[in-house]
């Protein structure tokens, strides 16, 4: 079976220091993909150079059954490829609404021929930050919303990009325990309506919870790939990263 996503023989350095070498990443269509690490490990770069935003110096990415190396960021988005950063980054002078209206408009109806207008974009608007339970709050500001509401409306801003893969880099960052479990269940919830995704996260309770695979990096290599609860056990995952 072809990998929805395919990473081979990946490289990036930066000058003299080597922050991936040599990883090789398969992801499945439909699968919830873990990926963690130590801090320093490589997870963003490794993250990086499959949305666009770095260039890789050695392998390859593929997506679709199509290799996107030399792609643009928003050229991968356009094809299905989305992410949300750790850092919430929406258009602070624009509504929850507005937000969501521009990877309409530049993501979604750029690969579309029947194009979305008007009423229909607001109609997507509101469906997806309802899915997110965000409906209420449409036309307010993100400066007014909660940390756990800022996280949300990163995700919707990803997930109205109508995505095939969502990369989710730390979403649950500084959250509590119950809004821990409102994002994996959001997360959990996107995977069954057909999207793939990948998770990003230091929670280890939110990392088992969610993954069907897990991918450990360290100092940008790939040390374990498996089922979540075997690659905990795994003795060199344990002195790498859990600790001894």
């Amino acid at each position: 079976m072809t990998a929805l996503l395919h990473v081979e023989g990946l490289g990036k350095r930066f000058g003299g220091f080597v922050a991936l070498e040599a990883i090789d990443l398969e992801v499945q269509d439909g699968e919830r993909l873990g990926l963690i690490g130590p801090n320093g490990s490589g997870k963003s770069t490794l993250v990086n150079c499959i949305c666009g935003t770095l260039r890789n110096e050695t392998g390859s990415v593929s997506f679709a059954g199509e290799k996107i190396d030399g792609l643009l960021a928003h050229e991968r988005t356009r094809r299905g490829l989305a992410r949300s950063f750790q850092l919430p980054r929406p258009f602070a002078s624009l509504s929850l609404v507005e937000n969501l209206r521009i990877p309409i408009l530049y993501a979604v109806n750029a690969r579309r021929t029947g194009r979305l207008a008007g009423a229909a974009i607001d109609a997507r608007c509101r469906d997806v930050l309802g899915q997110v339970g965000l409906a209420e709050k449409a036309t307010r500001l993100p400066r007014d919303l909660t940390q756990i509401e800022m996280r949300k409306l990163e995700l919707a801003r990803a997930m109205a990009a109508e995505p095939r893969v969502l990369i989710a880099d730390e979403a649950m960052a500084g959250l509590s325990h119950g809004e821990v479990d409102e994002i994996i269940a959001l997360l959990i919830r996107l995977n069954r309506q057909g999207v793939t995704v990948i998770m990003i996260e230091h929670i280890m309770r939110a990392v088992m919870e969610f993954s069907q695979r897990l991918a450990v990096l360290v100092a940008g290599k790939k040390i374990a790939d498996g089922m979540p609860k075997d690659v905990v056990r795994d003795p060199e995952v344990v002195r790498a990263y859990l600790g001894e």
